[in-house]
């Protein structure tokens, strides 16, 4: 057997059901063609379908209501719009803002990497449960290993804003009322009346949602990659509509030195002196 013998069937070819350009210039996707199957689709729709294979259009709805609501502020302050801000304060390109930016939201303790950790926990924590676990036993041990549990806790307010307008939105679809979101709250009351300071967050009563309607962790992850494009774009044309560099300067004489009592001479430091 080759060495490579497990690529030599993709040499040349590639074989999906997923879809693609077909000779007769129609363009399929799971089986349906854009032009004409999907093209009445609004765009979450369409990436439900892309992601899932699914078809519903309440669903779409929900989660496009989770970009607006839970992903989009407009403000250069935040760890993803800062890189977007700068961007557009340098002179970058939109693209570059947007790519820079969605890079940084690939983080372990926020943004989409938080958002598959909280959907992955719920779902672990469910099967443990049908496993006739108890809730309290199976969070202490998620908190023993590894410190924290996705979805819980937020360290700017002690209270996240987004989840009564997002409980509310998704109570006016029809959603809100599932095992995994009423799982979610029982996790928030058993932390409420514990020693732990950790309070819900959004990315939990978005996990509890979608997992409500069968989404699992890879496809709600799926679902949010672009999720907080929204909040970039505002960030980078207002930083573009600024002096160059504008982006919050700090003079000099406002930083507090503390190292040698020597001063750096840059010149000499580089070689140059």
């Amino acid at each position: 057997m080759s060495h490579h013998s497990k690529l030599e069937k993709f040499e040349d070819n590639w074989q999906t059901s997923m879809g693609g350009l077909q000779p007769d210039g129609n363009v399929l996707l799971r089986g349906k063609n854009i032009f004409t199957d999907l093209n009445e689709d609004r765009w979450m729709e369409f990436l439900l379908f892309a992601v899932t294979g699914r078809k519903d259009s309440n669903l779409a709805r929900l989660i496009e209501a989770i970009w607006v609501i839970c992903t989009s502020y407009p403000d250069p302050r935040i760890w993803n719009n800062r890189v977007a801000a700068l961007a557009g304060t340098s002179r970058s390109t939109g693209v570059l803002a947007t790519a820079g930016a969605l890079a940084v939201t690939e983080a372990m303790i926020y943004g989409s990497r938080a958002i598959l950790g909280a959907s992955d926990f719920l779902y672990r924590l469910k099967a443990r449960l049908n496993e006739n676990v108890c809730l309290d036993e199976v969070v202490l041990c998620e908190l023993k290993e590894f410190r924290n549990v996705y979805g819980f806790g937020r360290p700017v307010l002690s209270e996240d804003e987004r989840v009564k307008p997002m409980m509310e939105f998704a109570s006016s679809r029809g959603y809100g009322q599932g095992k995994y979101i009423n799982l979610v709250f029982e996790i928030d009351n058993f932390f409420k009346q514990s020693r732990y300071k950790y309070r819900v967050n959004i990315a939990a009563v978005t996990g509890g949602l979608l997992a409500d309607e069968g989404i699992k962790p890879r496809e709600f992850y799926d679902m949010t990659t672009l999720a907080f494009t929204g909040g970039y774009m505002p960030c980078y044309a207002d930083a573009l509509s600024k002096p160059e560099g504008a982006l919050f300067p700090l003079r000099s004489d406002r930083i507090r030195f503390t190292g040698a009592v020597k001063q750096r001479k840059w010149n000499e430091f580089f070689g140059m002196g």
